[in-house]
Order: C-alpha cells, then sequence, then structure tokens
C-alpha cells in the first residue's frame, strides 16, 4: 500500500534567491488551486459540469514548477492533474471555468474533457486523457528547438508515477537521451495511479533512480515543499536551456481527493492512509512558513483567501452565462477539408 509522505517541519526559509513578491505570488497560486479545485467538485455534484479532475496534495509541486517556467520562451506539456502549473504560467481562473463548463469562448471551443488545458498564448500544449501520448509530443517540441538552435528555450513535461509504465515514457526518455535534447521530465508521485498504489505498479519505486539507466541526470525532491520545488526545477531547466540535454526529476506529494469525481477512493485506501498524509498539506504548511517569516501577516493571508475566492464566483458566475457551441459547429475543426467528414 502506499506509504505516508513525510516532510520537513515548516520554519526555516530558504528562498533560492525569490523576491518576497515571487513567495507571495507562489502561495496565491497554492490558494487558487485548492479553491478552483473545491469549485469544481462543488459544480459536479450541482450537476452543472459532467466531471472534474482535483489536485489537492500538488499544489506546492505545481506552484513551485510554474514559478522556474520562463514565460514566452519556454514549452509546457502537462497532464490532467496540471491546474497549477496552468495557472502558474498564466491561464486564468475564467479560463479554467470555460474548460469546465465547456463553453463555447473556451480555447477547444467547449470540445475538449473538462480540466484538459491548452493555450497557444502562454506555450501550453493541447494533450488527451491517455497516459504517457504528451510524452512524446513534449519530447518532439524538444527536437524542434534543438533542430532551429533557438537557445535559452527548454520543454517541461509533466505526469503522475502511473505513467512511467507505459512505453511511450521508456521510449521518449531514451530518444531524449540519445539527441541530448532541451527537456525536464517532472513526475508527480502522489502514490495512486487510480486505485493502484506504487508497490502493485513498479519493482523500483523510486523514478528518479530510471534516470542513470538512460543516462540523465535525476533528482528526488519533496513535492510538498514549492520552493524546494523550484529550485530542482529551475536548475534542471537552465541545464537544458543552456544544451546540457534532459533532466528526470521526481516530487513526492499525495492526493488528497479521488482520482476524479467519477471515483470512489473509500474502496482502495483508508481514511486513516488520508488522514496521516493530510497531515503534511502543502497549503497551511507553506502558509506556517511565510507567517513565521514575516513575508506575510495572518490579514494578509485572510485578505489574500478572500481575494481568491471572490475571483473565483466571478469566474464560475461569467462561465456558466456564456453559451455553447452551436450545433451547426459539430463538425469544424475536425477534419481536414471538406465540412462534412463523410464527403
Amino acid at each position: 500500500m502506499a506509504k505516508t509522505m513525510t516532510s520537513a517541519a515548516p520554519g526555516k526559509l530558504e528562498r533560492h534567491g525569490l523576491t518576497d513578491e515571487q513567495l507571495r505570488a507562489i502561495f496565491r497560486n497554492m490558494l487558487m488551486q485548492r479553491q478552483l479545485d473545491n469549485r469544481g467538485f462543488q459544480l459536479n455534484r450541482q450537476g452543472k459540469i459532467p466531471f472534474a479532475l482535483g489536485s489537492e496534495g500538488h499544489e506546492a509541486i505545481q506552484a513551485g514548477a510554474a514559478m522556474a517556467f520562463d514565460r514566452g520562451k519556454d514549452v509546457l506539456a502537462p497532464y490532467y492533474r496540471d491546474l497549477g502549473l496552468a495557472l502558474g504560467i498564466g491561464f486564468t481562473p475564467l479560463e479554467v471555468m470555460l474548460s469546465l463548463f465547456a463553453r463555447a469562448a473556451d480555447h477547444n471551443g467547449g470540445r475538449q474533457f473538462p480540466n484538459h488545458y491548452s493555450s497557444r498564448r502562454i506555450g501550453m500544449m493541447s494533450f488527451s486523457s491517455i497516459l504517457a501520448a504528451q510524452i512524446p509530443h513534449a519530447v518532439g517540441a524538444a527536437y524542434a528547438i534543438k533542430y532551429r538552435k533557438e537557445a535559452g528555450r527548454a520543454v517541461l513535461v509533466t505526469f503522475g508515477e502511473g505513467t512511467t509504465s507505459e512505453g511511450e515514457w521508456h521510449e521518449s526518455l531514451n530518444f531524449a537521451a540519445v539527441h541530448a535534447l532541451p527537456i525536464v521530465f517532472l513526475c508527480e508521485n502522489n502514490q495512486w495511479a487510480i486505485s493502484t498504489p506504487v508497490d502493485k505498479q513498479m519493482g523500483q519505486p523510486e523514478v528518479w533512480k530510471r534516470g542513470a539507466g538512460y543516462g540523465m541526470p535525476a533528482e528526488r525532491f519533496d513535492g510538498f515543499d514549492p520552493l524546494a520545488t523550484y529550485d530542482v526545477v529551475r536548475r534542471a531547466m537552465e541545464r537544458a536551456r543552456s544544451c546540457g540535454g534532459p533532466t528526470l526529476v521526481e516530487g513526492m506529494c499525495y492526493r488528497f481527493l479521488s482520482h476524479s469525481t467519477d471515483d470512489d477512493d473509500r474502496t482502495y485506501r483508508t481514511k486513516e492512509e488520508v488522514d496521516r498524509n493530510r497531515q503534511h498539506d502543502p497549503v497551511p504548511r507553506f502558509e506556517r512558513v511565510l507567517v513565521e517569516n514575516a513575508i506575510m501577516t495572518a490579514a494578509d493571508v485572510d485578505s489574500m483567501k478572500k481575494d481568491v475566492l471572490r475571483e473565483t464566483n466571478a469566474a464560475t458566475d461569467e462561465a456558466e452565462a456564456l453559451p455553447y457551441a452551436p450545433p451547426s459547429e459539430l463538425y469544424t475543426n475536425v477534419y481536414e477539408g471538406a465540412y462534412e467528414p463523410w464527403q
């Protein structure tokens, strides 16, 4: 069974060069993730949206990694639990809600699965629900960057530990290593591949150790700590941008919610296990770090939480009021050439 995630106690602040403003931005990202996650599950239970995925427990790893992303240059190839990464590189709460409500104004015209974001504006690639399907695409983007000699750019591709059992994952790491591509492979190890624990899917439970087999550097870190995450991902991205080749990094976290609104996690894990891991919840943990180090006051935290809730409510109301795509557009942007696919 999955084990309890352990992490260092809050208090000591290692900035890794980040300013007070950047630290507050990381915390706001984490709060927004948590709020939007809750809203997605609420809307599903109200019958307003068909499906939602949650990232509770991933807030720190995603907010920290997003801070290491160079907007306007880097490319992100996310997976379906990467709400915080999307927010951290420029996706807005309204865009998140347009996706959940499947409205016509959504980047994908309301056609894509909920929580499957994409945005050319911010350099975020489209992806599918198929595990590992985005990883060869990410490697292709990294190959294009190298082929075009576009120094100073890199690709960040993310996935859960379950994805590392897929053949595409292995093929992609091997290809990236052989061609020394500018890419960072970030494993968000939350210890559960839907209902399958780590010890039922891999003989070597430490994903980062596989990096040596492909000839690339690798590192494991505390994914409940956004600053440790930032440090590791930043160093890996800088290595990729400077033609140093790929890196495999593994952040240890935990999935607090069910896999999705269609899943009942009580059928495969105990409430006691979840409660034990909740003791390391990265959101209140980082809040304590900021308050104890005088980066924020308790009043600042309360004000930020209220602001995040207001923004979430406004985005929800605006997106819900917008129309769906008209039925006449059913076959547009699906096939090249003829409007009717049967011609």
